[in-house]
């Protein structure tokens, strides 16, 4: 066995530890807030993908909440419309220039979590 494939095999049967483990985004969830501002800004289709991606984004992340967690959550509650969400998204990325889109629906969904007030 090779040096390469000793070091692959030692990689994949080690465990990496809970804190080292992070789910990687791919697709729009993965552009940076920049890109997303400038192509919602020039395209207002780019725009709904952008929130279509959300949508699903955000009810993957309410599937796989623990049981018990946020059983009652509406996505899409009469105070906080799918247009307001989508100002929450662009106002997120204008502020964090350097997070990514993902970041921005992960913040949503915190705050969709907040109880009103």
């Amino acid at each position: 066995m090779t040096r390469t494939a000793l070091l692959i095999a030692a990689v994949l049967i080690v465990p990496a530890p809970a804190w080292a483990q992070a789910v990687k985004i791919v697709g729009i969830g993965a552009v940076p807030c920049t890109t997303f501002l400038q192509q919602a800004s020039a395209d207002p289709r780019a725009g709904r993908e952008y929130m279509a991606w959300a949508q699903g984004y955000l009810s993957g992340l309410l599937v796989r909440a623990p049981e018990g967690k946020d059983e009652n959550l509406d996505l899409a509650p009469a105070s906080f419309p799918l247009r307001k969400q989508a100002e929450f998204l662009r106002i997120y990325c204008e502020t964090n220039r350097g997070a990514d889109f993902g970041d921005a629906v992960e913040n949503l969904y915190k705050t969709l979590r907040a109880p009103p007030g």
